[in-house]
Parts: structure tokens; C-alpha cells; sequence
């Protein structure tokens, strides 16, 4: 079972591209959040402990540090050479420019560093950061913004505690589009009040504002979060893994063949995780799309540009 032979996955054109395989490396920059630090509001969003979505989060190490401990194991494991910086934890472009060049290109004169992709979130991402980007990619190295948007309904985006809006995507993702900047977005399904309808509306969303690559994650509920509060009170059931698997399967059949998906689930570590207990079992899940496409008989872009139907309800993508 192989989920690339039905999805169009970023190891896969890494290797296409590149000829062998690539890596990337999660590192923690020492950033923080406007939603934390008080300029937006403080506590971060509802779900938010960064140490579930990054393995990098709360390092000691400086950057290559991190670098060359995360390719030595990366690299015994699979003898990968080449690899990407992933700045990842927290909002990677929260910083004054100079701040943020001399970070992005230490990462980059480590050995065997191809490029960089950069998390970040939508309202914090200025001309001078994309005037950066733009400059590197020219300079041939492999450039990636990551934006984490999570849901395009700003009703959704208040209640967990976002701080940007729909809008403040759009723009940034047009902006960076208009300068070929290479564009990964984020989407969260199972958010509070969130059904089928939302997460197709949201992929149509950015579908139409134009994205190269997708991120699909569950959300899950972890240990020191206000969604962990939410949940022992019985005010937030996360989704079924069958139904996950469902939902990741529509929306794939639904994007266009050239967008890459640079994942289709997440896991929490068993130490943090609250539930849905299948959150910390990767495999299971990408074998389980996998499946769940082939006995449709179906693949990426099966569906692009169908109308979708839920009960009574339809729109068109």
C-alpha cells in the first residue's frame, strides 16, 4: 500500500525533483506568537501546545545544533543526503528582518541544506519576508511558505482563539503568489462547531485564492490547552478515525492533481495526548486513506470541480 501511487505527495516530487530522497528537519528558532506575547491576545489558540505539532519545540540547541543532531539520526535511518529546514515551531517570521535573514541562512550554509520552508501565520508576514523569500528562491534554493489558515470561517477562527481572519489569508497567500513564492496551507479538520460543509467550503476556499501545497491535520486534544478544558467538560468530541479518514479521502479526490500534499495527518505523542487516542498512530491513518481511495477506486483529483452534496445542502467547488 503505497499512498503516493494515489496522492500527490511532497516526498514524491522531492525525489522526482531532486533525484533522491529528501528530509526535512523541524527546528524550534526560539520564536514566539502575537497570540501569545500579548500583541494579539495571550494563551495562543484553544488547541495550541506546539510541542504536539512540533518535535523541535522548547530545543536547547541553536539551530545547527538542531541541524546536524536531526540529520545524523535522520540519515542513519535512511541514509537520506539532502535535506530542508523547517522552521516550526511557533510563527517563524515574528521577527525583524535582519533577525529572520541571519536565522533562514545559518540554517542553509549547513551541510547538505537544500532550502527552507517556513511556518508561519498569516498576519505576520510583511513585503520585507516575502522580499526575502523571493530573493532566496532566486538564488536556486528549494522556498516554501507554510500558512497556517486551519479554517476559512471567521466565526470558527474566534472561537479557537486564532487572532487573523480569512481575509488577512488571502491576502498574504495572493502576495506571495504573485511573487512565485511556493505556498503550503494548513487546514485543521474536527474544529469546534465545524462540520462536512466547513471543511469542503474551506478547501474550495483556498483552492480558489490559489495554493500550491496542502497540510490536512485532525485536531486532537492535548495536555495544557483550553480545547483539553473544553473536552473533560464534554463540550468537544473529536472525530471518529473512520471518519477522518473519509473526510481526508473526499477532500483529496476534490484537489487538483498539481497541488501537493505535504501531509494528510498528524500525531501527538502518547505523553501529551488526550484523545482521539488513533492521533498517535500515524500509519495506520496514511494506510487507511490509502485504502479507503483504492477501494473507491479513486485518487487525487477524481473529483476536482464536482459539485459537493452533504444531505440537502450542495455547493459548487
Amino acid at each position: 500500500m503505497i499512498l503516493s501511487n494515489r496522492v500527490n505527495t511532497y516526498g514524491q516530487d522531492l525525489l522526482k525533483r531532486y533525484g533522491k530522497r529528501v528530509h526535512k528537519i523541524a527546528l524550534d528558532a526560539g520564536f514566539t506568537c502575537p497570540n501569545r506575547d500579548g500583541t494579539k491576545g495571550t494563551g495562543g489558540c484553544t488547541f495550541c501546545n506546539n510541542v504536539s505539532f512540533s518535535p523541535a519545540a522548547g530545543s536547547r540547541l541553536d539551530v545547527p545544533g538542531q541541524i546536524a543532531k536531526a540529520r545524523a539520526a535522520i540519515a542513519k535511518g535512511t541514509r537520506a543526503t539532502k535535506f530542508i529546514a523547517y522552521f516550526q515551531a511557533y510563527t517563524n517570521t515574528y521577527a525583524d528582518i535582519a533577525e529572520l535573514e541571519m536565522l533562514y541562512r545559518e540554517a542553509l550554509t549547513q551541510p547538505d541544506i537544500i532550502g527552507i520552508s517556513v511556518g508561519t501565520r498569516p498576519d505576520c508576514v510583511s513585503s520585507a519576508v516575502l522580499d526575502l523569500l523571493e530573493t532566496l528562491r532566486a538564488e536556486g534554493l528549494e522556498i516554501w511558505l507554510e500558512l497556517g489558515l486551519q479554517s476559512a470561517f471567521d466565526d470558527t477562527l474566534e472561537r479557537v482563539n486564532r487572532g487573523h481572519t480569512l481575509a488577512e489569508y488571502r491576502e498574504t497567500a495572493m502576495a506571495a503568489r504573485a511573487r512565485d513564492i511556493p505556498l503550503c496551507t494548513h487546514l485543521i479538520i474536527g474544529l469546534p462547531g465545524e462540520d462536512e460543509y466547513h471543511y469542503h467550503a474551506t478547501l474550495d476556499t483556498v483552492l480558489e485564492i490559489g495554493v500550491d501545497g496542502l497540510k490536512l491535520h485532525p485536531l486532537h486534544v492535548v495536555k495544557h490547552t483550553m480545547l483539553a478544558y473544553e473536552w473533560r467538560r464534554g463540550g468537544y468530541q473529536p472525530l471518529a478515525k473512520n471518519d477522518y479518514i473519509r473526510i481526508a479521502a473526499d477532500l483529496i479526490e476534490r484537489t487538483p492533481q498539481h497541488i501537493i500534499f505535504h501531509r494528510v495527518t498528524a500525531t501527538a505523542s502518547k505523553d501529551i495526548l488526550l484523545a482521539p487516542e488513533w492521533c498517535s498512530q500515524k500509519w495506520n491513518i496514511l494506510n487507511g486513506i490509502e485504502k479507503e481511495l483504492r477501494q473507491r477506486g479513486t485518487r487525487q483529483s477524481s473529483r476536482a470541480g464536482e459539485t459537493h452534496i452533504i444531505e440537502d445542502m450542495q455547493y459548487v467547488a
